[in-house]
């Protein structure tokens, strides 16, 4: 990805973007959960935005490339486990276009129901997130719509509106934890942070059963593994898109893994200390600032709650003390 399609001012012109649609989410020092951890930990609360997920801001910033760029465009079709899905479908209606999007079976209902309340045609196909996007993709060309993918600079430009709301809002951040899925997070963390020249750590954050990402940080080219199994689907993904690679190939310290126990254990701790709701994903950052507790103590460290879609039931489950099994 060009430089200049990442530089200070491009991010603070989509950023302006952003903001004359949504304004921007808090980050809070919660004291209970500083002392839980024994840091200085800040929670940056992408579970506050119009569709409780970060990826809203990319839904907003591609829309406006997309008309830019293909102002004959019809609609719309994409693959998603839920919140880039809405965030596409929201932009989609809010342009006038139509919106087919893709999920595999089994996929989380309520984020199912979100995703046909912001107007779009919802099709479930395959098994897990990979499945579903070779299905938009036959769609695309079926239906004569632009092909959204999971990663694209007009996303990653949106998405970095909350890196830098944060790194403003909170100076000399020693390090970051971000959760994994396609990568148009924690890319735009880094695009954020190398823009204002910050030395802030970038810390990846996968679960221990969906470890592309990771594979990929160690080996230096994409991989993929043969299941991603876990109940935090918005990082339950097979293979690395290798654009994204190329940039927290280089820009994360480390990518690190935490199990499904330690997500669950992160999404209660998240509503006991701060009565925040968080979906299995958006605890995925928190979950590896706890399993690096030592290093991190006394430390001014950020996590990005990035998203609270969790249904109602898996929430259940996991406030009475268990952990939700595929």
């Amino acid at each position: 990805m060009p430089d200049a399609l990442l530089s200070l001012a491009a991010l603070k012109n989509a950023a302006s973007t952003v903001h004359r649609v949504m304004p921007p989410t808090p980050q809070y020092a919660w004291p209970m959960l500083c002392d839980a951890l024994g840091a200085e930990l800040w929670v940056k609360h992408e579970n506050h935005t119009p569709t409780g997920a970060f990826k809203v801001r990319g839904g907003i910033t591609f829309m406006e490339w997309l008309q830019q760029t293909h102002p004959d465009c019809r609609g719309i079709a994409t693959a998603t486990r839920g919140n880039h899905g809405q965030s596409q479908a929201r932009a989609a209606a809010a342009a006038g276009l139509k919106a087919t999007i893709v999920v595999p079976h089994g996929n989380a209902r309520e984020k199912n129901d979100a995703m046909r309340s912001f107007g779009a045609g919802l099709v479930e196909h395959g098994d897990d997130f990979d499945e579903a996007r070779e299905e938009a993709s036959r769609r695309a060309v079926l239906e004569d719509l632009y092909l959204v993918p999971p990663f694209h600079h007009s996303l990653v430009v949106g998405v970095a509106s909350y890196a830098l709301e944060l790194f403003s809002a909170v100076p000399d951040i020693q390090r970051v934890y971000v959760p994994i899925g396609c990568g148009s997070g924690i890319c735009a963390v880094i695009a954020a942070r190398d823009a204002l020249g910050l030395d802030t750590e970038v810390i990846g954050v996968v679960s221990t059963e969906a470890t592309a990402a990771q594979q990929a940080f160690l080996s230096g080219k994409p991989e993929s593994t043969s299941s991603a199994r876990t109940f935090a689907d918005g990082v339950a993904v097979r293979s690395v898109v290798p654009e994204a690679l190329a940039i927290y190939g280089k820009g994360a310290r480390r990518v690190v893994a935490v199990n499904d126990d330690e997500i669950a254990h992160a999404m209660r701790l998240y509503f006991r200390c701060t009565h925040n709701v968080s979906e299995g994903a958006g605890a995925v950052p928190l979950a590896a600032a706890i399993q690096e507790q030592e290093s991190n103590r006394g430390q001014k460290v950020a996590v990005i709650l990035c998203g609270g879609n969790v249904d109602t039931a898996v929430f259940r489950e996991v406030l009475a003390g268990k952990t939700p099994r595929l």
